[in-house]
């Protein structure tokens, strides 16, 4: 079965970077669009970022437009996202998802695996 596993969260001063994996098994990811997503305390899960893995065409939420970066690693069959000049309101728990059928889409509900997520906390 299908299984993303997020790795590389943690606790970074504002200003600060960090870069978020993704580790993908179960099938080949070629026809899938993937996504970054987050979910801060009290807050609804929002969309971060996505990529669609065959051609590499990336769509990123306003909120962090030229700070964060998704790419992948065909080889690794792993996705990645770089996050640079963090800000506290980046803090929440970060959920890698894969979609079937490549469509890069914003919704929540249109992704069909989730991984676990990983804590990223920004200090001010």
């Amino acid at each position: 079965q299908v299984q993303l596993v997020e790795s590389g969260g943690g606790l970074v001063q504002a200003g600060g970077s960090l870069r978020l994996s993704c580790a993908a098994s179960g099938r080949t990811f070629s026809s899938y669009a993937m996504g970054w997503f987050r979910q801060g305390p009290g807050k609804e899960r929002e969309f971060v970022a996505a990529i669609r893995w065959s051609v590499g065409i990336t769509y990123y939420a306003d909120s962090v437009k030229g700070r964060f970066t998704i790419s992948r690693d065909n080889a690794k069959n792993t996705v990645y996202l770089q996050m640079n000049n963090l800000k506290p309101v980046d803090t929440a728990v970060y959920y890698c998802a894969a979609r079937a059928g490549a469509t890069m889409t914003t919704r929540v509900e249109a992704y069909d695996y989730w991984g676990q997520g990983t804590q990223v906390t920004v200090s001010s």
